[in-house]
């Protein structure tokens, strides 16, 4: 009868040893698409090309950079809440603008979240008169949200070099 108890309690343990080992795991049920940094960076390029396009034309009722719920600390003023009062900011920069200024954007880094639907870039841009001359320039972080297919800027910050490059 103890042979009998201690060959069952052996194939019991050999059969949930056995369970146990060929448990089957489970496969996600959607891969993640890969995400290409390069690519991405490419396209936020793209939308800063076509910011500079718009604000160097002066008709920034056509810029679509911004979400309608964007937030912009700009140097010097109160964080601007909102698209409408960021394009009414930048309008008012414009009339202070010179002919023949222009503005420039360089994407130099982005960090885009796992899903792709969050992009930090971190930039640099210059303004130039007519003639090339550098007029200013600084450096930037923006938040990108991927909304209806396309990169808007949800919360952006700059800041601007001293003219004088000996001042730190």
């Amino acid at each position: 009868m103890k042979n009998k108890f201690l060959i069952g309690g052996l194939l019991l343990f050999i059969l949930t040893l056995s369970i146990a080992c060929n448990q089957k795991k489970e496969e996600p049920t959607a891969a993640t698409p890969a995400i290409d940094n390069e690519q991405i960076k490419t396209e936020i390029q793209a939308v800063e090309d076509a910011f500079a396009a718009v604000y160097n034309s002066g008709n920034i009722d056509a810029l679509t950079y911004y979400a309608d719920d964007a937030t912009s600390f700009f140097n010097g003023k109160l964080p601007l809440v909102g698209k409408d009062a960021i394009h009414q900011s930048i309008k008012e920069e414009l009339a202070n603008f010179t002919k023949g200024d222009k503005i420039s954007f360089e994407t130099k880094e982005v960090y885009v979240s796992e899903n792709g639907n969050h992009v930090v870039e971190i930039g640099a841009y210059k303004f130039v008169d007519s003639t090339g001359a550098k007029l200013r320039s600084g450096n930037y972080f923006s938040l990108f949200k991927k909304i209806d297919g396309k990169y808007k800027c949800i919360r952006d910050m700059g800041n601007s070099e001293p003219a004088d490059p000996t001042v730190k």
